[in-house]
């Protein structure tokens, strides 16, 4: 049973590892997509200057420049609907490997405990055959 819990562990803690990689993952692609919305923000910014400036080459294009920032707006309603999903993802791929973190940390108490008892048993095993060994020699 000491066998079984030790690969037990050691599975979880395999298992641990793996869910952190798909947190850090998640963490990733989450901050890729903050990246990209303040980009768009930034774009949006431009526009927006671009439409309300004076100089009339930007009143030439106003049209094109309002067909932009629509086309930015709608971006940027995606993109947050996308982060909003990646957040949570990440804090799922978060909860599961704390679980797991939890049960590998359990496991790994229940084993340490096994292995205590074993060498008190062993400890018992090696006193009480000690002496039936002497009264054996005695006699």
């Amino acid at each position: 049973m000491a066998a079984d819990q030790g690969r037990r562990s050691e599975k979880l803690k395999r298992l641990v590892a793996v869910q952190r990689h798909l947190e850090k993952m998640a963490e990733n692609d989450l901050a890729a997509t903050s990246r990209h919305r303040v980009e768009v923000a930034e774009s949006m910014d431009v526009v927006i200057e671009a439409i309300g400036s004076m100089h009339p080459i930007h009143r030439q294009f106003s049209h094109e420049y309002a067909e932009r920032f629509g086309r930015l707006t709608v971006k940027e309603r995606q993109l947050a609907g996308i982060q909003q999903a990646q957040e949570a993802r990440m804090l799922k791929e978060r909860t599961k490997a704390d679980r797991l973190e939890d049960h590998m940390k359990a496991a790994r108490v229940l084993e340490d405990r096994e292995a205590e008892d074993n060498a008190i048993y062993e400890l018992l095993e090696m006193t009480l055959a000690a002496p039936a060994s002497s009264k054996l020699r005695t006699s």
